[in-house]
């Protein structure tokens, strides 16, 4: 896949770098039946959250150059009902305090 242009809502290396321990440790932990561990980067799946949030456009008008919205929206749901995503705010969170002071 070639690399796409970066968008505003984009994860910068050092957000990712905080988060990716965690999303490695939860893709560990939910293996797909057919044992394939993704069709998608997990960062590029961070980013088209980002990117619907912080436009509020619908799932189903993500741009094309992002994952498609059905397998963005699954994760979106799987985070949201384990709390995953409250724990990836909370560092991400915690990075921009200690970065304020």
């Amino acid at each position: 896949m070639a690399e796409r242009k970066p968008y505003p809502s984009d994860l910068s290396d050092e957000e990712w770098d905080l988060i990716r321990p965690v999303l490695d440790g939860w893709k560990a932990r939910h293996r797909s039946a057919s044992g394939v561990g993704g069709r998608y980067e997990l960062r590029e799946i961070v980013n088209a959250i980002r990117y619907q949030d912080r436009t509020g456009v619908q799932w189903r008008y993500l741009p094309h150059d992002l994952p498609p919205h059905s397998a963005v929206y699954y994760y979106f749901g799987a985070w949201r009902d384990d709390g995953t995503d409250q724990v990836l705010h909370d560092l991400l969170r915690w990075q921009v305090r200690e970065a304020r002071g």
